[in-house]
């Protein structure tokens, strides 16, 4: 089944969520790693379904190109969320999700970076690609 867009949203909010939450009860400064596990438990505890550091497939003219790309999180199979915590978030850090969005063929991500003070204000990018603009409302 096709995702709705009010769906994708709904599941961005609660995303959100978890991940303010997990930086509320770490506060900023701490190895990606630490957030990620954090986040891996606070998206059970809200039983959001995802897939953590899975390997992003590259087939090109019908074969499949080794790479290491790793996503941190696919959820629901509808949003990429990548995990950062570093002094500023570089052009790169979005290139990596926006790759992870078009090759996995996900309509939305989320880019958060942890060493900031306030998660939803500073450290929280949001992108949608063609996918997202072609879903039923």
């Amino acid at each position: 089944m096709i995702p709705s867009q009010t769906f994708i949203n709904q599941l961005t909010y609660e995303v959100n969520g978890a991940a303010i939450e997990v930086h509320k009860g770490l506060g900023p400064g701490l190895l990606e790693d630490v957030y990620m596990h954090c986040l891996k438990h606070e998206l059970s505890l809200r039983n959001i379904r995802f897939q953590s550091e899975m390997s992003v497939p590259v087939v090109y003219k019908g074969i499949e190109v080794p790479t290491k790309l790793r996503c941190d999180f696919l959820i629901e199979g509808a949003v990429c969320v990548e995990i950062k915590s570093v002094k500023e978030i570089l052009p790169v850090h979005k290139a990596q999700l926006l790759t992870y969005m078009k090759l996995l063929e996900v309509p939305k991500g989320i880019l958060y970076n942890f060493n900031v003070v306030n998660l939803f204000h500073e450290g929280q990018e949001t992108y949608v690609n063609e996918y997202f603009r072609i879903l039923p409302d």
